[in-house]
């Protein structure tokens, strides 16, 4: 069983998507696993024969327990079984050694997942998903980065491809195995152009927000109360609360003035729809706002531990995302990367496929702060909990029209205004009180400095 997240000790097998006897291709899905964030599939690490299922639809497996046997076919006569990547690690697994020349194969029997090597010490997990420097790595840019799995990213290295040179067809425009594949044989048989490069499709827009719908109660004839099973989603959430009780939380609220923020977003929105054919929130400029506001304030950037704060390099910030299942925490890898566009694309996609069960592995774990939009709820005032080991979370609330008093060269005078309340809640075992109402500040100017020289793209 691969590893899950950050947090995650087990996971469900829900389906196999081969059974024995059946040929499996490097990369292709094998099976499908459930945990308590997330329903998918598990690529299988090497191409081979199916052999032997170990752990049956419906078992709950631990991580790194073995779970299937696959043969595979070796020179070397020796085969390692790789664990597919979490979504923190993306490191690359060795390479099967080649036996003398003129040798025949021979099928090998490898068990499915073996416990990985032990890691490199001193490497923060955040860290681990950046590529080896003695891997020849190509330059991936942000928006292209951000769709690709780390099994994709891999098949890339492995050819000495570019994300640019291939068109992704997967959903919102990510590159996927079979893009990749598709692009080596076209220049194995001479029929790609060779330096031809296309534009990811845009994600499709995403379904106008709306609150989550909780499954009908049905209570038996005469039945006064019934109890209602947890899903293996509800059960994960109730453990992270749980975890979550352990950290004092201290919480800061301010007001944000956003007038030049909605009047940008005015401005661009229905040239932004067009071109893209997605809607332009107003999320992906808090999630930049967040990402500028932890470069200053590095100390809320991080995890805490048992030893004290861990301190990420990386910026990867979850959006929360709610399902009518529970809530989600996607994270959005190295955002401070990435443009307003950038950001609301990676944003729309990961919601469209949590809202249609989509969602993969890599969608999770590595995260070091948190955004929460309850405002298209009509919120004013929500008091977070934290995403716990991380040591911040911020919400955005309704923007509304409220009288403030704004000076001008005559003197003060009251105008109307679109104002958006935002709840930091903080650890306050990493961080004090002023410490939070310093990220907070850097947040909330961040926000009310947009104006037209704000770049979308």
């Amino acid at each position: 069983m691969p590893q899950l997240g950050e947090s995650v000790a087990e996971g469900t097998i829900g389906r196999w998507l081969k059974q024995p006897g059946d040929t499996v291709e490097k990369y292709e899905p094998l099976l499908e696993v459930i945990t308590d964030k997330v329903n998918a599939e598990v690529p299988s690490p090497f191409a081979g024969v199916l052999k032997e299922i170990l752990a049956e639809e419906g078992a709950t497996v631990p991580n790194n327990a073995e779970i299937a046997v696959i043969e595979t076919a070796d020179e070397a006569g020796a085969a390692t079984a790789e664990a597919p990547e979490p979504a923190a690690a993306a490191a690359s697994a060795p390479e099967p050694a080649h036996g003398p020349a003129g040798s025949d194969e021979r099928p090998v029997a490898a068990t499915l997942f073996a416990p990985a090597a032990a890691p490199a010490p001193a490497m923060p997990a955040s860290a681990t998903s950046a590529p080896s420097a003695a891997a020849p790595v190509p330059v991936m840019d942000a928006d292209a980065n951000a769709r690709m799995t780390p099994a994709v990213r891999r098949l890339l290295r492995e050819h000495n491809l570019e994300p640019a040179q291939i068109h992704g067809t997967g959903g919102g425009g990510r590159i996927t195995r079979e893009d990749v594949l598709a692009l080596v044989e076209a220049i194995r048989t001479g029929t790609a152009a060779p330096t031809a490069t296309a534009t990811s499709a845009p994600p499709t827009a995403a379904a106008p927000s709306k609150a989550p719908v909780g499954a009908p109660i049905a209570f038996p004839p005469g039945a006064d109360e019934v109890l209602v099973p947890m899903t293996q989603m509800r059960k994960g959430i109730a453990a992270q609360m749980t975890r979550a009780l352990q950290a004092p939380h201290a919480y800061v609220q301010m007001e944000v003035d956003v007038t030049r923020l909605v009047a940008l977003r005015e401005r661009a929105k229905r040239a932004y729809q067009e071109k893209e054919g997605m809607s332009l929130s107003y999320v992906p400029f808090v999630v930049k706002a967040s990402a500028e506001a932890l470069k200053r304030n590095p100390t809320f950037n991080a995890v805490w531990t048992e030893q004290g704060l861990l301190a990420k390099r990386r910026i990867n910030i979850g959006v929360a995302v709610a399902v009518d299942e529970g809530l989600i925490v996607p994270v959005i890898r190295d955002a401070d990367q990435l443009s307003i566009h950038g950001l609301n694309r990676a944003i729309t996609d990961v919601a469209n496929r949590a809202r249609a069960n989509k969602l993969r592995l890599d969608d999770f774990g590595g995260g070091t702060f948190t955004v929460d939009n309850t405002g298209y709820l009509g919120t004013n005032l929500v008091m977070p909990i934290l995403n716990v080991p991380e040591v911040g979370i911020v919400t955005m609330e309704a923007i509304t029209k409220r009288p403030v008093v704004v000076s001008t060269d005559d003197g003060d005078v009251i105008a109307i205004r679109p104002v958006m309340n935002m709840v930091l809640a903080v650890d306050h075992r990493a961080n004090d009180g002023a410490g939070g109402a310093a990220l907070l500040r850097d947040i909330k100017s961040w926000l009310e400095g947009v104006g037209p020289e704000t770049a979308i793209y």
